[in-house]
């Protein structure tokens, strides 16, 4: 079995836990942990070539292992990093998304927004559309795993139909 990720950014997915009941249940804390043998990728792949791409890179690996803090647990980061508001980290992100060169899917495959909490991912996803194309219509497309019984008719999906 491989496993695959950042386990300074992997935990699980714990209902309704503590923080602390749900590092007790991430991998490195489980059962199996003393038989995985670690392999290590030598080259990120995803990185250009240049030395500022390798630099950020062992600079976001620092991050992680928590040896960039200062003794106020406070990191400092680069101001060319720093957006004031959300319409600067937009506009930083996706430079003139209301024009039609952007519109093509390679544009969004190249640039991605991530959020630490995901009750911020609405306010954001709402801020880039409007941003889009103020007057479009918006179509909200949702996802299920599961189906209830509903008038008492029960609705046979096989789970990867929903998923």
């Amino acid at each position: 079995m491989v496993f695959g990720g950042d386990f300074h950014q992997t935990l699980p997915v714990v209902p309704k836990e503590t923080c602390q009941q749900v590092v007790a249940a991430s991998l490195c804390r489980g059962n199996l942990w003393e038989y995985i043998k670690f392999l290590h990728l030598r080259q990120n792949m995803c990185l250009g070539h240049l030395e500022a791409d390798n630099q950020h890179a062992q600079w976001l690996l620092e991050i992680g292992a928590g040896s960039t803090m200062d003794d106020n647990e406070i990191i400092q980061v680069s101001q060319s990093m720093v957006c004031a508001n959300l319409n600067g980290l937009i506009n930083r992100t996706y430079p003139e998304i209301g024009n039609s060169r952007a519109q093509d899917d390679q544009y969004f495959l190249d640039r991605i927004i991530l959020c630490p909490r995901n009750d911020k991912v609405h306010d954001i996803n709402e801020a880039i559309l409007q941003q889009f194309n103020p007057t479009a219509e918006v179509h909200m497309l949702r996802s299920v795993d599961s189906v209830s019984e509903e008038d008492g008719i029960h609705h046979a999906y096989p789970a990867e139909f929903l998923q």
